[in-house]
């Protein structure tokens, strides 16, 4: 898989600028600060943007910057266009596992990084050949396809979480690094849904909410991580609402249960606005 491409934006921040503009002004009218607080320079923000689909935007654009399906739509892409960090390199990759990130999309981070986003996870616990099983097979096939993928989350997705989560603070020591989980795809107050059986969607979200525990509670075994959950956020917006902020079976496929752009701007970037 090729590696994402990398944004390297510096900017000169608003409000340095105004704060240099403020020691100008008290110079040249020949005041003095003695006694008087004066506002430091805010610390520069150095964001690198990690993870798989869900952090590439994938499902939240028509087209996209390359062939990581990196979208300007995305949550990461949002964050840096609204907040201005001083720096900000986009690594997330549609498809990616904890391999991939440990093998193509650390090399960004340094001792200067100070912010890391990413989801990471359900394409290791095969969150794809889930949604599959369950849009095309019977009842009984899904609930097995869910059972297994629960499994796997529960016994060998927090080895691979701590590999990663390990080598991301070993080369970021400073950065605050915020986790962020999954949607839990259906609201099942809502019937009928047309297409997929109340039994399948209840699986479904069972395992998502499986798959956001183990990620909570390997995050909170990481000094400075923070786990920020988006099921709520998806709240009124899930599949079988009538305005969903996620596909259903769509096509290309590969968009089908990723959130769509008011998915990413209405729930993911304030998530990470919360916590950043």
């Amino acid at each position: 898989m090729r590696k994402s491409r990398t944004f390297g934006m510096p900017r000169t921040r608003v409000r340095a600028l105004a704060v240099v503009l403020a020691a100008l002004t008290t110079a040249a009218l020949g005041l003095t600060t003695t006694g008087h607080a004066v506002a430091a320079p805010a610390a520069e923000v150095h964001y690198v943007a990690l993870g798989d689909s869900y952090s590439a935007g994938g499902g939240s654009s028509a087209t996209y910057l390359n062939d990581c399906n990196q979208s300007v739509n995305s949550y990461p892409y949002l964050y840096n266009q609204f907040t201005a960090p001083d720096t900000f390199d986009f690594q997330a990759c549609g498809a990616a596992k904890t391999t991939d990130v440990l093998t193509n999309q650390l090399t960004p981070l340094d001792g200067t990084t100070t912010l890391v986003s990413m989801t990471i996870g359900g394409n290791d616990i095969g969150l794809g050949t889930v949604m599959t099983t369950c849009l095309f097979g019977t009842d009984s096939a899904c609930l097995g396809a869910v059972a297994t993928a629960e499994t796997t989350a529960r016994t060998t997705l927090p080895g691979k979480l701590e590999t990663v989560y390990d080598a991301v603070r070993a080369r970021a020591p400073q950065a605050r690094v915020v986790i962020l989980g999954y949607p839990r795809f259906y609201d099942l107050a809502v019937t009928p849904c047309p297409g997929i059986s109340a039994t399948k969607r209840t699986a479904l979200n069972n395992g998502a909410d499986v798959l956001n525990t183990v990620i909570r509670d390997e995050v909170a075994q990481h000094s400075g991580f923070v786990h920020e959950d988006v099921a709520d956020r998806f709240a009124g917006h899930q599949l079988c609402d009538p305005a969903p902020w996620l596909h259903a079976l769509n096509w290309p496929l590969g968009q089908s249960f990723h959130p769509t752009a008011a998915g990413q701007a209405g729930a993911y970037l304030p998530a990470l606005q919360a916590a950043a």
